[in-house]
């Protein structure tokens, strides 16, 4: 099972996707850990990659395309994987079509005045880095590990708004490009195990 996560900053891909990937035995491959770990390892396109990034330049399509063929050819994907943050424009899903077929194409369709709530109302634990918002809870300190909770520089509404219209303008096209694949699953008032529930009963009709 192949499986693309679209939806925009805070919509909950991440939950969604550990959830997934508990139920489903495949695993999450996110374009910012494969860098990292390919620049940590010093591998001959992790070098590639750092090469311009430490010129302050974009990663060209072609070099994220050639980690991600290296990642998706080891024995743990061979169940499948979930692909977050990747591809992000339309050219990078063509690009994409060169290397593996896609299964299914979940989005997460969030209200945008919801989006920007979770945006300015998360916390995070100075010591583990456990994740809270203060919609549903609002103490100053970690219910795991008792370490102060801290608001990050860029969860505001200007950033927030940034890179929604980013996101607007590069990503959304995706849904149009997908659309034969696409499942769209609306983000619940009443919590992500409601929107799991969904997607859950979607991907094992697939299996």
């Amino acid at each position: 099972m192949k499986i693309i996560l679209l939806g925009a900053p805070f919509s909950g891909k991440g939950t969604l996707a550990r959830n997934i990937v508990k139920d489903f035995d495949i695993v999450q491959i996110s374009t910012g850990d494969l860098f990292r770990e390919n620049i940590k390892n010093g591998t001959e396109v992790g070098k590639l990659a750092k090469s311009y990034m430490d010129k302050g330049e974009l990663v060209p399509d072609e070099v994220t395309i050639k980690m991600l063929a290296e990642r998706i050819e080891k024995d743990d994907c061979k169940k499948g994987f979930i692909l977050d943050g990747f591809p992000r424009s339309v050219n990078q899903a063509i690009a994409l079509k060169d290397i593996t077929d896609i299964d299914a194409v979940i989005e997460l369709d969030v209200p945008l005045d919801e989006i920007r709530r979770r945006c300015v109302g998360r916390r995070i634990c100075s010591k583990c880095g456990e994740i809270y918002n203060t919609s549903s809870y609002d103490k100053t300190i970690c219910a795991k590990c008792g370490s102060p909770l801290f608001q990050r520089d860029d969860d505001n509404l200007e950033t927030i708004n940034l890179r929604l219209e980013v996101y607007e303008k590069q990503t959304a096209p995706l849904i149009n490009f997908y659309a034969e694949k696409l499942f769209v699953v609306q983000g619940s008032e009443k919590g992500p195990e409601e929107t799991y529930n969904k997607v859950k009963n979607f991907l094992k009709g697939l299996k």
